[in-house]
């Protein structure tokens, strides 16, 4: 059993399959909303099916969380991060850091998508910007 359990509710996992037509995330957070609203109505008995949404995603579900136990296993993100990813996406609201009680959470959360994000990424889930790649290259000089 995992760790994660508490997210998502069951250890199950479904079996990803990518189509050339899907539509990726512009960000983790986007990505992880998701994966929080389709866990939600899994827990609730909503049958997952792929390419059955809106928009055909370029993952399952599944696919984020396994990501976030990598990030997990490797010491990358802590149990800080897991809660303050799993309470604020259950709240479908990211923390607030103008307020002085969320500034600890806000950071984690921050934190935790900067790391899943890079990871999500390189599995082509999330997708950047354009102008978010030339500004860094421009950086770089």
């Amino acid at each position: 059993m995992t760790i994660f359990k508490t997210i998502t509710g069951s250890p199950d996992a479904i079996p990803s399959a990518k189509a050339d037509d899907t539509v990726p995330f512009k960000s983790a957070e986007e990505a992880w909303f998701w994966f929080i609203q389709a866990q939600t109505a899994r827990n609730e008995g909503a049958k997952i099916t792929a390419g059955a949404g809106l928009y055909p995603r370029p993952c399952e579900p599944v696919d984020i969380i396994k990501v976030l136990e990598r990030l997990y296993r490797a010491r990358t993100v802590t149990m800080d991060h897991v809660m303050v990813l799993r309470h604020y996406g259950q709240r479908l609201l990211s923390p607030d850091p103008r307020r002085p009680k969320e500034l600890r959470a806000h950071a984690l959360w921050r934190e935790a998508l900067t790391k899943l994000e890079d990871a999500l990424v390189v599995k082509r889930i999330v997708v950047r910007p354009h102008w978010i790649k030339l500004v860094t290259n421009n950086d770089a000089r």
